[in-house]
This record gives structure tokens, C-alpha cells and sequence, in this order.
């Protein structure tokens, strides 16, 4: 991991991670606390591995807790604010990082279960976590709010990526309109949209032919990891470094798409 202790530190910030069980959410949340933040590790199945990023940031001497439950219950987005706030008495930074495909299907094929699947974890998942989040920072007229899209929400992304790319498209508009709605109120929202990142995301729905092919399309010559994307969000709730920036989508994709 790239060691950011030099630039940056998050002494004392409240950071909710939400999918940090694995992968980017964990790559992040393992980073921010590792700065001096204080982390809530959500998780929506995998507990052993959000207790395992945990314990990876108690150990480098940082703060963090673990919350459970499945995004797609829409009864969940707003417990889960209001514990992390209670937790640390407020919230400076939330990542809403969760989010899956559920394999690969032409849009044609697609049944409404496939599209309650998607759309209820990348798009109203989401929306309800900054929902519920828009309160908590409004009154502290502070904080920020990063959302990973991704870069099928420009390109409609590989063969069968049809209804993640368009809920991850939702996610960059949903994105550029809380901006606009949190400006006033000291609050900046941007969103990070990684390109082809080896994770357990890829093991689930992309084959090695797919990975390949996509791998031959990047210039950098490679596909990603997840602590490629950790600099990013870094970055953008630095508010030093990135104070005056907002409504932004930040491609981390090694040159595959450059819009």
C-alpha cells in the first residue's frame, strides 16, 4: 500500500465505508484509518472480512467499528448513519462504496428480479445512504460525500454490463445533483469511477477471456487493484487539497477511458 502519512492526515474524522468488507471499500477504509480516522466498516455478508480490515486499522493504531446489514433492505440505509454518528458523534466523510453487478445479462434477458437486484443495491441504496447522510452534514455545515461509480456509466461497460452501467449512471447524475442541493450548506459530493479493478467483483462476474480483453484495452498495459483507487479517495476528501472541488467524477481506469 502507497503510504499517504506524509501529505495527508484524517486525525479525529468520521468516515463511514460502506461494502469495506473486501476490495476497494476495504482498501479505503483501511486507509483512511491508518490517517488518523476514525472508521465504520460496513459490511453487508462478509463480517469476517470487515472485522479483519478492523483490526488491520486498530493495529496501525486508528479507530474503527463494524456495522452489518444488507443495503438492499431499505430499512438499513438510515440505521446506519444514525450508529456511525452516534458512534463518533458525527460524520465528516462518507464513502458509499457498496454496490455489485449480479453477473453478466443482455438487457433483453434480463428479468425484473435481475433489475430489482441491481437497481436496489446501486441506485436506492445509495441514494437512500446520502439521504440519510444529507442531515447530519447539513446541520454540521461540513463533511463530504464520495460515491464509487464506475466507468460502465460512460461506456455501458462489456458484453452483459447493461443494468449495472445504467444504475452506476444514475449514481454520477445522483452525484452531480447533491453538489448542486449540498453546496450551500458547506457539504462537497464527488464520486470516484474505477475502471476494470481486480476484485472479488470480477471473480464473480468477469471471465479470464473478458479480463483479458479488457486488460489489452487499457494503455497502461494492466487492469487495476484496489489501492490503485485509495489515492482518489484520498484526494477528494482532503479539504485541503481538494476544498474546491465538487460534482466531480474522478476516472481511475489507467487510460481505458479518457473523457
Amino acid at each position: 500500500m502507497t503510504d499517504f502519512s506524509k501529505t495527508l492526515r484524517f486525525e479525529g474524522k468520521r468516515v463511514l465505508v460502506t461494502g469495506a468488507g473486501s476490495g476497494i471499500g476495504a482498501a479505503v477504509a483501511v486507509a483512511f484509518g491508518s490517517l488518523g480516522a476514525r472508521v465504520a466498516v460496513h459490511y453487508a455478508h462478509n463480517r469476517d472480512g470487515a472485522e479483519t480490515v478492523a483490526a488491520a486499522i486498530r493495529s496501525a493504531g486508528g479507530t474503527a467499528i463494524t456495522l452489518g446489514g444488507d443495503l438492499q433492505d431499505r430499512s438499513v440505509a438510515n440505521p446506519l448513519i444514525a450508529k456511525t454518528a452516534e458512534a463518533f458523534g458525527g460524520l465528516d466523510v462518507l464513502v458509499n462504496n457498496a454496490g455489485d453487478m449480479f453477473g453478466r445479462r443482455a438487457l433483453e434477458q434480463a428479468s425484473d428480479e435481475d433489475y430489482d437486484r441491481v437497481m436496489g443495491l446501486n441506485v436506492h441504496a445509495a441514494f437512500a445512504i446520502c439521504r440519510a447522510a444529507a442531515p447530519v452534514m447539513r446541520t454540521a455545515k461540513s463533511g463530504c460525500m464520495i460515491n464509487t461509480t464506475s466507468i460502465a456509466a460512460r461506456t455501458g461497460g462489456g458484453e452483459g454490463v447493461g443494468l449495472y452501467g445504467s444504475a452506476k449512471a444514475f449514481v454520477s447524475t445522483m452525484t452531480r445533483v447533491l453538489a448542486r442541493e449540498m453546496a450551500p450548506h458547506g457539504v462537497r459530493v464527488n464520486g470516484v469511477a474505477p475502471g476494470v479493478i481486480l476484485t472479488d467483483f470480477h471473480v464473480r462476474n468477469s471471465s479470464p477471456e473478458q479480463l483479458e480483453g479488457a486488460r489489452k484495452s487499457i494503455p497502461m498495459g494492466r487492469t487495476g487493484t484496489p489501492d490503485d483507487c485509495v489515492g482518489a479517495y484520498l484526494f477528494l476528501a482532503d479539504e485541503t487539497l481538494a476544498g474546491y472541488v465538487t460534482g466531480q467524477i474522478l476516472e481511475v481506469n489507467g487510460g481505458q477511458l479518457m473523457p
